[in-house]
């Protein structure tokens, strides 16, 4: 899997995109446009190379193309490592996304064994003033990214705990209905649980031994009182003891989907959430840059990068240092921007895509490395 990156994607009736084509090279690629020119579907589109929903996390039906609702295809080609993979994902009149590897049907696990797909976009910005289940998602994205089976156990973790909810709400008392689904939830919450330790170990190891402009996190994963369990015998034990506490709750009130994430801005020790807005983001930076940094020591290449409207509440500084870091870790990092001035610096380093909309169309033409001045 070795320096894979996308040498040709072509779309067809997805989100505003009605078709499209792009031959591409290794190098990053800079996206401009007006907003509402189709920019984050062309991302959105990437990202799905990546199992889950994508970076809006949405439903194939509500991918497709409007009016049409035809369904919608997206063909990849992913080259290096002396070969070149075709991959399909597409949906069928609203029905769920199918996944083939080189013409074959294949589940969307099997493309986190393919190659690492990261991504940062606006509505990320938040992050660490709103709700912990954002941070959870966040942090379960970067575990995923170095432990691909972290899905499969998750889905597992939530099947069992939406069964074990519907018995606790309906009040059924016996304990026997409940031990086969907390033994499950036990098993896969254990796991999840090493799995997100060794993914933040991972980054932190990454950030420490980086040379960069953009300031370094410490980051805790934090549990609610009384719910620090994280072995499969405590869990297990745990949900036993809670059992009645959460029968009056209506719902599990211990376990990993209870984690939240912790960070502070390292150099000037304060908590992430008292930081600035531009803070905030060069923090996300930040962790996007050592989560990559972490991929490519791991894997021997950097994973795909995924940067929405990237220059927002960075400086032109920051802007040039982020480029920088990204020519300097190899990885084929998709940009978007408002306009060519936001990729100042980048020159030949980069590959460049304008958008345009017209009439509820979205279209995009690969063009030379703009003028600015």
């Amino acid at each position: 899997m070795a320096g894979l990156y996308v040498s040709a994607l072509s779309i067809s009736h997805f989100r505003s995109h009605q078709r499209g084509e792009l031959a591409l090279d290794p190098r990053p690629v800079a996206i401009f446009g007006l907003n509402g020119s189709g920019k984050t579907n062309l991302l959105e589109a990437v990202s799905l190379l990546s199992p889950g929903r994508g970076l809006r996390r949405a439903a194939a039906e509500e991918m497709a193309r409007r009016p049409e609702a035809l369904g919608w295809k997206l063909r990849y080609v992913l080259a290096g490592a002396d070969l070149d993979t075709e991959v399909e994902i597409f949906s069928e009149a609203g029905a769920a996304r199918q996944v083939k590897l080189g013409g074959k049907a294949a589940a969307q696990t099997a493309l986190g064994q393919l190659l690492r797909v990261l991504w940062l976009v606006p509505s990320m910005d938040r992050l660490w003033i709103e709700g912990a289940e954002g941070r959870r998602r966040f942090l379960d994205r970067m575990t995923l990214s170095f432990f691909p089976d972290h899905g499969a156990q998750a889905l597992i973790y939530d099947k069992a705990m939406r069964e074990r909810n519907r018995l606790l709400k309906e009040q059924v008392r016996d304990a026997h209905w409940y031990v086969a689904l907390e033994r499950q939830m036990a098993r896969a919450g254990a796991q999840m649980a090493q799995n997100r330790a060794a993914a933040l170990a991972r980054l932190l190891a990454a950030q420490e031994g980086a040379e960069t402009a953009f300031p370094a996190a410490h980051l805790e994963i934090m549990q609610p009182e009384g719910a620090q369990a994280s072995d499969e015998a405590d869990l297990l034990a745990a949900f036993g003891e809670s059992r009645f506490r959460d029968m009056a709750a209506g719902r599990t009130l211990v376990g990993p989907h209870r984690t939240d994430l912790h960070a502070v801005y390292v150099a000037k020790g304060v908590a992430a959430k008292d930081c600035s807005t531009g803070e905030q983001k060069a923090l996300l930076v930040s962790l996007i840059l050592a989560n990559a940094r972490a991929l490519a020591a791991d894997l021997g290449a950097p994973p795909l990068v995924l940067l929405d409207e990237v220059g927002a509440h960075l400086d032109a500084a920051r802007r040039g240092a982020l480029y920088d870091e990204i020519c300097a870790l190899g990885a084929q990092a998709w940009m978007t921007g408002t306009g060519p001035e936001l990729f100042e610096g980048m020159g030949t380093r980069a590959q460049y895509v304008e958008m345009t909309e017209a009439g509820g169309v979205s279209e995009f033409c690969m063009v030379s490395a703009p003028q600015i001045g």
